[in-house]
């Protein structure tokens, strides 16, 4: 080898350990003295908290706006309504997958850093859509850069798992996760203002794309300056030992010498309760979205319903979310005492209840009930949907608790959304809405059934809890 190719050999190592210590997560820090920590660990854990909420509504702002301008695409630039479809799936999958794979880096990152590197290359993508031409004059340019722009979209969460897991203990973290979960809410509301805002001060369809960006690099800055890697990491005990509350599941010391593959095998991707809990997070997002993105159709072709009442169905859904998933996280901290299986079957049989009346009530009848139904199967389906991530942190080590909710959001947005979006729609088209909507029931039963495998499992690990806390 001659001495020009060692040397750059020497200096792409160089660059590669650079990166790699720029990303990890930082050593723990000296433990600073009780008084220090009583003031200090409250007022950190109020402020990452902040930061991931508001870094992760950012994340949605610049998620997919391509429906927001589809209109404008579709009569402007000659996208078809297939076109327009490929591009949105594509985001759907790519998010999937990057939502796995970054938790798989994210777990072993400074949370600090990740998040909002992952938004400003969000962003970046989002300025290219705006201010290259050829984006706009090619479905599959188009395409291309919105795939990778879910890429990047898949960073956000996993961070915001692992700073739940490291600030937030179990018995509270169901109450905290659901507020933060409003996030998803927050931001895809916001989307749309943004949007609407940018096209009635700047004109033109690249300024939904530019001008949310812009927002979200400013965001970025703001998120990076509130977040905090681990308690650890600033000198502060962890929270089990802050709030004397221990993990339901802690990693085994014969595993401090595997690979991050080995890990990832044994605590997720063999483990069975992830499994169960992927499977199950199938069939919600299944219903989720079965519901959610034919409600406009189904209300128009079978109860009747005008555009804009399909419209406010749909609107109503995502709104009647918020309340249902913070109601979701109280009742598993205070009623279930941090037990979250009996709470994902609990509002699981209730939207099956919801389902049926707005399946089953007469066609005939006032609109208002099948809408009611409507907001009540949006309220409650939000808190299972929820629940699924936050089990996956629970009933997991904290070195792959990303990497576990991933798996999870892995089969609900691949394996469900598809279902819902590409399934249903062949359902209908075969066998009419009637045995769809007995379909839908079946996955409301299926996720009952693994839900409650995966509570068995959740019993086992508090009473082995409560036996080594004796």
């Amino acid at each position: 080898m001659s001495t020009d190719t060692r040397r750059a050999a020497g200096s792409d190592d160089a660059v590669k350990k650079g990166l790699t210590s720029f990303l990890a997560a930082p050593p723990p820090g000296p433990r600073l003295d009780d008084a220090t920590i009583a003031k200090r660990y409250p007022r950190l854990r109020l402020q990452v908290f902040i930061g991931i909420f508001i870094g992760y509504a950012a994340y949605y702002l610049i998620r997919n706006n391509v429906p927001l301008v589809s209109t404008i695409l579709k009569d402007e630039h000659g996208f078809s309504v297939v076109g327009l479809g490929v591009i949105t799936n594509g985001v759907l999958l790519a998010y999937g997958f990057s939502k796995f794979f970054s938790a798989i880096v994210s777990d072993r990152s400074n949370a600090r850093w990740f998040l909002p590197i992952g938004l400003v290359l969000s962003a970046f993508a989002n300025l290219f859509i705006a201010f290259v031409p050829a984006v706009g004059a090619s479905v599959a340019f188009f395409a291309i850069v919105m795939i990778v722009n879910g890429f990047f979209q898949g960073m956000g969460w996993p961070p915001s798992g692992r700073t739940l897991v490291h600030w937030f203990s179990t018995s509270e973290r169901g109450g905290k996760t659901a507020i933060w979960n409003v996030a998803h809410n927050v931001g895809g509301a916001g989307a749309g203002g943004l949007a609407g805002l940018a096209l009635a001060w700047f004109g033109g369809w690249q300024s939904a794309f530019w001008f949310p960006a812009v927002v979200c690099l400013i965001i970025a800055v703001i998120a990076f300056i509130l977040l905090r890697d681990t308690p650890e990491s600033e000198g502060l005990p962890p929270i089990e030992e802050y709030r004397n509350d221990p993990a339901p599941v802690e990693a085994d010391h014969s595993d401090e010498g595997a690979s991050t593959w080995q890990t990832v095998r044994k605590y997720v991707i063999t483990n069975g309760t992830m499994v169960n809990l992927a499977l199950a997070n199938v069939f919600i997002y299944t219903l989720r979205y079965g519901v959610l993105v034919w409600a406009p159709v189904y209300l128009a072709e079978v109860r009747g319903a005008s555009l804009g009442e399909g419209i406010a169905g749909f609107s109503l859904f995502e709104l009647a979310g918020i309340p249902g998933t913070l109601l979701c996280g109280y009742i598993s901290d205070k009623v279930f005492k941090g037990k979250r299986s009996p709470t994902g079957i609990l509002f699981m049989a209730a939207v099956g209840v919801a389902v049926a009346v707005y399946w089953l009530s007469p066609v005939e009848g006032p609109l208002w009930v099948s809408l009611a139904a409507l907001v009540a199967i949006g309220g409650l389906i939000y808190g299972p949907v929820m629940l699924i991530g936050l089990q996956a942190l629970d009933l997991s080590p904290r070195n792959v608790a990303g990497t576990a909710a991933g798996f999870t959001g892995l089969f609900g947005y691949v394996l469900g959304a598809t279902l819902a979006s590409t399934g249903i729609g062949l359902a209908v088209h075969a066998f009419g809405w009637n045995w769809t909507f007995a379909l839908i029931l079946v996955c409301v039963v299926l996720a009952i059934v693994l839900l409650a495998i995966v509570g068995r499992k959740e019993r086992a690990l508090r009473a082995r809890r409560h036996e080594t806390q004796g």
